[in-house]
């Protein structure tokens, strides 16, 4: 049986590098964990990048531009917990917006941050290779979470999208993730290789539940998913749909019952 995950899919850095700074957005929950991580990227000298400036809190906002001048905001994915307070920080600071997944690159003050396109929580999402003075980190948006597992959301998201891109994660060993909830990890690749193990034991047990008579989503997510807070079930449904689109074109012709809707 794979149990659900509320634990770090890899063990949590010690130490941020002196170069990043972490202000958590006060909206904590079962989706968002503690709070939105909104990442500032700066060395000394140049200006703050802004990486998802969270939901549209001033107290949150104004805090973010405390780290002023800030010389771009980008965003990870388009979900409204990363987003809302975009254009209010804008205003704040004066600053670009930079939206997924366009962004073909930023320098400020000697920080380099590089795109990489990994749809799958969503379509748009993107996480980005950054680099300064030999150092390298990747911020992971909800594609890696900080602790426990994220979600594919049908039908944005796209299960096979999401396993190519854990893929491409998890070539970039030693680097540490900075997700967009939760605490940041010591290794994205390892976070990846994990995610990407229990993803395909989870797509296992929805293959058994439609083998054995669930024909439809909720079905499914009432026997995979019975070990987790009902709470959380609707989350889980978008993903078991995500698995069934999944599972309806991996079979030729089309398994018959299986059905997302």
């Amino acid at each position: 049986m794979v149990s659900h995950v509320t634990t770090p899919a890899a063990e949590v850095l010690a130490a941020l590098p002196a170069w990043v700074t972490l202000v958590r957005a006060p909206n904590p929950g079962p989706m968002t964990l503690e709070g939105t991580n909104t990442w500032l990227l700066r060395a000394p000298g140049g200006g703050s990048i802004v990486v998802d400036p969270g939901p549209l809190d001033e107290g949150h906002l104004r805090a973010v531009a405390a780290h002023a001048p800030v010389a771009a905001i980008v965003l990870t994915h388009g979900h409204i917990d990363h987003t809302e307070g975009v254009r209010r920080l804008a205003e704040l600071t004066g600053a670009p917006v930079h939206n997924p997944p366009v962004l073909d690159g930023l320098e400020a003050g000697g920080v380099t941050v590089e795109p990489l396109p990994t749809p799958g929580h969503t379509k748009d999402s993107v996480c980005f290779l950054v680099r300064h003075r030999g150092e390298e980190i990747v911020l992971t948006g909800d594609t890696i979470l900080g602790r426990g597992t994220t979600i594919v959301a049908w039908p944005d998201g796209d299960l096979g999208d999401y396993l190519d891109s854990l893929g491409r994660l998890a070539a970039l060993d030693g680097r540490p993730a900075l997700p967009g909830h939760g605490p940041a990890l010591t290794d994205t690749s390892v976070a990846a290789r994990f995610y990407r193990q229990h993803r395909e034991a989870r797509l296992e047990q929805v293959r058994a539940a439609v083998a054995a008579g669930a024909g439809d989503a909720p079905e499914v997510v009432a026997r995979v998913y019975a070990d987790v807070d009902r709470a959380l079930w609707p989350a889980a449904e978008l993903s078991v749909r995500a698995q069934l689109d999944f599972l309806r074109r991996e079979s030729h012709p089309p398994v018959d019952g299986l059905s997302a809707t």
